[in-house]
């Protein structure tokens, strides 16, 4: 068998999170410039000379107006990269970009690659939910197999939350340690390193995540209504209490994220340092009804392949599309709430979803670095019930 060639991370950046609505602070920035102002942070910050990629695979989940046509193809050459690096643009919905992250990382173990970006982008601004093409249509054509009818994400998570018995007071303190974590971590600097400050057509420069609401508290966020209440589906599913909210679930967001994988070789040969190793991937399907815990068997399936336990991870991302998830897997897994999310999470960060996956890879580098911990782990629940783990081990 053949030996593996290893791929690692020289770097990885992300804009700042805009709210995905008209008058965010990243509304009027078309998406294609907001993945080239990360791909061109990419070969600024390394030195990298942008015709040594061989491919950039880019993640998006809303590809319609002005996120179709291989908006990966776009943004690198509105970077200026040469027009001999190709692109391909892909969707596993929230995952897409974690996504491409495992098939950069993989064809460089491979040898197909020895230098290519792993990147993703998402305007909810523009291309926001219920965009032609994003109406929920697609599930009609399943109408025979699941004849009593798919549901949304949000009533899965309300679904989730019943039968596991997560109160309303749950979900709004973790929600609440979200921002506080996130807060306090943007304080400090803890960002930073990862965000790449954008400009705006009017000149502004957007520096810091929008979506972070220092001083958020569950009390406060006890007075918001839930966002999906629909007594047709409460009768369907007697176990919802109806406890999702916006301020338990994650904001609509613009962002975009960029990542440097190469062979390990290949980078030192450039005289590039790696940040990590990328050791492991799995990816999964789950029931498309519940939707969101596909998390679960996507990090055994991942620790199994590896042969190492929750005990050998020293910081896990699960992304917070909603505090039930997270919270359910933490359950699942016997994993202490501490270790999860340590900077904040979507929720306070935002989730662009065609970028979160590399978005969350920057926080949890940003982490361990930080802490001095050596292995880290990021899963994401998917639209349709999938779910992508990844394992990074710290160099």
């Amino acid at each position: 068998m053949p030996v593996l060639s290893p791929a690692v991370i020289v770097d990885v950046v992300r804009t700042p999170s805009g709210r995905g609505k008209p008058g965010g602070a990243l509304a009027d920035l078309h998406p294609a410039e907001l993945l080239a102002t990360t791909l061109r942070a990419l070969v600024e910050r390394t030195g990298l000379d942008p015709a040594l990629i061989e491919d950039v695979i880019a993640g998006c989940v809303g590809q319609a107006g002005d996120q179709a046509t291989n908006v990966g193809r776009t943004a690198l050459l509105a970077a200026g990269f040469p027009d001999t690096v190709p692109a391909v643009t892909i969707d596993r919905q929230c995952g897409s970009a974690q996504q491409a992250l495992h098939f950069a990382a993989q064809g460089v173990m491979s040898g197909t690659y020895d230098v290519v970006v792993a990147c993703g982008v998402e305007s909810m601004s523009r291309v926001p939910l219920g965009f032609p093409g994003r109406d929920g249509s697609a599930f009609a054509p399943l109408s025979a197999r699941y004849p009593d009818g798919l549901v949304g994400q949000g009533v899965s998570a309300e679904i989730i939350a019943g039968r596991w018995k997560l109160d309303r007071s749950e979900l709004d303190a973790f929600a609440a340690r979200s921002h506080e974590l996130a807060a306090a971590t943007a304080a400090a600097g803890g960002f930073d390193h990862e965000i790449v400050p954008v400009r705006r057509p009017d000149g502004m420069l957007v520096d810091a995540d929008e979506t972070i609401r220092a001083g958020t508290t569950s009390d406060g966020l006890a007075g918001l209504r839930s966002s999906f209440a629909d007594e047709a589906l409460g009768e369907r599913f007697p176990e919802i209490g109806w406890q999702i909210t916006p301020g338990n679930s994650s904001p609509l967001t613009d962002g975009a994220s960029a990542a440097l994988v190469m062979s390990e070789e290949r980078a030192l040969a450039l005289g590039l340092t790696p940040r990590a190793r990328l050791t492991g991937f799995s990816v999964t399907g789950s029931d498309p009804l519940l939707m969101l815990t596909g998390v679960i068997p996507a990090t055994q399936r991942l620790l199994a392949r590896t042969g190492l336990t929750v005990e050998d991870v020293d910081v896990f991302e699960v992304n917070e599309a909603f505090a039930p998830v997270p919270m359910v897997w933490a359950r699942e897994l016997n994993v202490d709430l501490a270790k999860v999310n340590p900077r904040g999470g979507a929720i306070a960060l935002g989730h662009p979803m065609g970028a979160s996956g590399v978005r969350i890879l920057a926080t949890l580098l940003g982490e361990l670095e930080g802490s001095g911990g050596r292995r880290g782990l990021i899963t994401m629940c998917e639209g349709g019930g999938m779910a992508n783990a990844t394992l990074v081990e710290r160099v």
